[in-house]
C-alpha cells in the first residue's frame, strides 16, 4: 500500500511539473536544455530564436517543421552543426515551438 501511495504521489508531482512547465515555455525550454545552444535574441551554438522566428515568419507550415525539427533533430538548415532529436512530447514540442514562433 505504501509504495502505491508513494506511486501516485511522484505521479501528482510529475504532472505538476509538467503543467508548471506548459504555462512557462522559458522554463520547459530550460527544463529540455534547449537553451544550452539557444537563446532568445543570439546565436549560441544554435541560432537565436528571433532569427528563427524570422525565418518563418511568412511560412504556413513553421508550425509542424519545427514541431518535426525538435522532436527528430535536424541539420543543414542553420549551418553544418546538427541539432539533436530532443526527448519531448507532442505537446511540449508544441509549446516550444509556438513559444519560439512568438519571438520578436
Amino acid at each position: 500500500m505504501k509504495k502505491l501511495v508513494l506511486l501516485a504521489t511522484a505521479a501528482s508531482l510529475l504532472g505538476a511539473v509538467s503543467m508548471a512547465n506548459a504555462a512557462d515555455p522559458a522554463a520547459l525550454a530550460q527544463s529540455k536544455n534547449c537553451l544550452a545552444c539557444h537563446s532568445i535574441d543570439k546565436k549560441v551554438m544554435g541560432p537565436a530564436y528571433k532569427d528563427v522566428a524570422a525565418k518563418f515568419k511568412d511560412d504556413k507550415n513553421a508550425e509542424a517543421t519545427l514541431i518535426a525539427a525538435v522532436k527528430n533533430g535536424s541539420s543543414g538548415v542553420w549551418g553544418p552543426i546538427p541539432m539533436p532529436p530532443n526527448n519531448v512530447t507532442d505537446e511540449e514540442a508544441k509549446i516550444l515551438v509556438d513559444w519560439i514562433l512568438s519571438q520578436k
